[in-house]
C-alpha cells in the first residue's frame, strides 16, 4: 500500500511538472503568434462591449423599441455613427446592444453543449460495453441530422424567444463534445496514475471527477473557444430566417434580416451588423487556434 501511495504521489508530481512546463511553452508560443494575440484582443473587446456597452450607447431608448420616424435612413454621421434604420433607430446602438444578446446566447449554447457532451462522453468512454453502444449510437443518430436543420425544427416547434432558441441550438451541439471526450477518456483511463488510484480503492465517480476529467479539459476548452464563433453564427442564422430572437430585442441576425430589404440604397443598415458577426467569428477562431497551442497536447511540436 505504501509503495502504491508513493507511486501515485510521484506520478502526480511528474504530471504537474510536465503540465507546468507545457503551459510555459504554450504561453510563449501564444505570445509569439500575432494572429492569436489579435484574436484575444478582439474577444476581449467584444466581451467588454457586451458587459458595458449598453450602458453607454447614445440612444438607449432604441434598445427597448423606441423609434424616431423623422430620422429614417440617415447615413452614417457624427450624430449616428452607423446611420439609422427604417424606424429611425440608431444602428450603432442596436449593434452594441446586440453584442450582449449574441455573445450570451453563443456562450449559453456552447456551455450547455459542452456540459451535456462531456458528461455523456465521459460515461461512455469510462464504462464501455452496452453503455458505450447506447450513447454512441444516439450520438451517431444526432450527427446524421444537420445541426442547423435540427435547430430550425426545434426552434419552430418551441416558438420564438431567447430560451427556446438556446435550447434548440444546444440539442444539436453536444454530440461533437461527446465524441471528443469519449476518445480522451478511453486513453486516460489506462494511464498509470488512474490505475494506481483504482488499486487504492477509488470509486468510479472519484476516478472520473478527480483523475480523468481534469486531465482532458484542455481539448474541451479548445473546442469550446472554436465553437463560440459558430454558435454565434447559428444564432444569427436563426434570427435571420425569423425563428430566433424577435424584435424589438436587438440581435445581429434579425437586424440583418430586416435590413436586407433596403439594400443597396441604405447599405449601412446591413453592413454594420454583418461586420459585427464577422468580427465575432473571426476573433473566436483566432483565439481558439492560439489556445490549441497551450491546452491541446496533440497540437504541440
Amino acid at each position: 500500500m505504501t509503495a502504491v501511495s508513493e507511486l501515485t504521489r510521484s506520478d502526480r508530481a511528474e504530471a504537474w511538472a510536465a503540465r507546468r512546463d507545457a503551459w510555459k511553452r504554450g504561453i510563449y508560443r501564444f505570445r509569439g503568434s500575432t494572429l492569436s494575440l489579435v484574436g484575444f484582443a478582439i474577444c476581449a473587446f467584444l466581451l467588454f462591449v457586451a458587459l458595458f456597452g449598453p450602458w453607454f450607447v447614445p440612444y438607449p431608448e432604441h434598445i427597448v423599441g423606441g423609434i424616431a420616424p423623422r430620422e429614417r435612413f440617415l447615413p452614417p454621421s457624427f450624430a449616428h455613427l452607423f446611420g439609422t434604420n427604417e424606424l429611425g433607430q440608431d444602428v450603432f446602438t442596436l449593434v452594441i446592444a446586440g453584442t450582449r444578446v449574441s455573445l450570451l446566447c453563443g456562450l449559453a449554447v456552447v456551455a450547455i453543449g459542452a456540459s451535456v457532451g462531456t458528461l455523456l462522453g465521459a460515461i461512455s468512454g469510462y464504462f464501455g460495453r452496452w453503455v458505450d453502444e447506447v450513447i454512441m449510437r444516439l450520438t451517431d443518430l444526432m450527427l446524421t441530422i444537420p445541426g442547423l436543420i435540427l435547430a430550425m425544427a426545434v426552434a419552430a416547434a418551441l416558438g420564438p424567444g431567447t430560451t427556446n432558441m438556446i435550447i434548440a441550438v444546444s440539442l444539436s451541439w453536444w454530440p461533437g463534445f461527446a465524441r471528443l471526450v469519449r476518445g480522451e477518456v478511453l486513453a486516460k483511463k489506462e494511464e498509470t496514475f488512474v490505475l494506481a488510484a483504482r488499486s487504492l480503492g477509488a470509486s468510479n465517480a472519484r476516478l472520473l471527477a478527480k483523475h480523468i476529467l481534469p486531465n482532458i479539459f484542455g481539448p474541451v476548452i479548445v473546442k469550446m473557444s472554436l465553437d463560440m464563433g459558430f454558435a454565434i453564427l447559428t444564432v444569427a442564422a436563426l434570427g435571420f430566417i425569423g425563428i430566433g430572437i424577435k424584435p424589438p430585442t436587438p440581435e445581429w441576425g434579425s437586424l440583418l434580416a430586416i435590413a436586407r430589404g433596403y439594400m443597396p440604397e441604405d447599405w449601412w443598415t446591413a453592413v454594420f451588423p454583418g461586420l459585427a458577426i464577422f468580427l465575432a467569428v473571426f476573433g473566436f477562431n483566432l483565439l481558439g487556434d492560439g489556445l490549441r497551442d497551450i491546452l491541446d497536447p496533440k497540437s504541440r511540436r
